[in-house]
């Protein structure tokens, strides 16, 4: 079985090189998309060997750089991509976990809600609240039976990936995959990762910053996933992002 790794990052000079030396102790092949850093992170990557960076000139967001992993996943005929942030929310040493999950599953989820763990932060109150409630209206709407709606920690089979056409390229990229995934009666399962929080202060951006228009956001990426998703073979060029691809040695292939 061919695994991935995939990390979107965007300025974690603090936190990429630990994160990858990490990753690199349960995962052969790591893939890092640089969503247009300007710290220096994209420095500290080229210091990096046996990885694949895939750099977009300029800052498109977490759904734009999740979309560019999904394509190489598919180019590169991956059996099982793991989506992981580098923030330190996720620990790589779970990514055995996923990988045992998706034995009989199309999506493997990690949830920070579903158990508690010592190493448990408190999640800031703006995200627990807005993660309940977008997690609840999926799960009644969609009879999903999530418990973190947001979390970033994840595989997919290729299968899955294959037929899914996300085009959202904010934070709300997580709600078109499940509705998506919901209409396409993929197979998900959930298991439970401790609640990390090294950085509870981190902003979003601008007007999502703001705990009500970012619920607002979030509510208006399901309504308009709804509208506009179509089964991937009756629209051609899914998920096509433009990225420009450094490969380095020891790259996957």
């Amino acid at each position: 079985m061919r695994v991935l790794t995939a990390i979107p990052v965007y300025n974690e000079v603090r936190h990429v090189e630990r994160v990858l030396s990490e990753v690199k102790r349960f995962s052969e092949h790591i893939l890092v998309v640089d969503d247009g850093s300007t710290d220096g992170t994209a420095e500290v990557l080229a210091q990096q060997p046996g990885i694949v960076v895939l750099q977009h000139p300029q800052n498109r967001g977490y759904g734009a750089a999740l979309i560019t992993a999904f394509n190489y996943a598919l180019r590169e005929e991956v059996d099982v991509l793991v989506t992981m942030d580098c923030d330190g929310q996720h620990e790589p040493a779970r990514i055995p976990l996923l990988l045992e999950a998706i034995d009989d599953a199309d999506i493997v989820s990690g949830s920070r809600y579903l158990r508690d763990f010592r190493q448990d932060d408190q999640a800031p109150e703006d995200r627990r609240r807005i993660n309940q409630i977008i997690t609840s209206e999926l799960n009644t709407r969609y009879r999903l039976n999530l418990t973190d709606a947001f979390c970033g920690f994840k595989a997919y089979r290729r299968e899955a990936l294959a037929r899914l056409r996300i085009t959202e390229t904010s934070w709300g990229m997580p709600l078109q995959l499940w509705v998506q995934a919901a209409r396409l009666s993929l197979r998900i399962r959930e298991i439970g990762v401790p609640r990390l929080y090294l950085d509870p202060t981190r902003a979003f951006g601008g007007v999502l910053n703001d705990a009500e228009q970012r619920l607002a956001y979030y509510r208006q990426v399901i309504a308009q996933a709804e509208v506009d998703f179509l089964p991937c073979d009756q629209v051609p060029g899914i998920l096509a992002v433009c990225c420009e691809v450094l490969t380095k040695p020891g790259a996957y292939s």
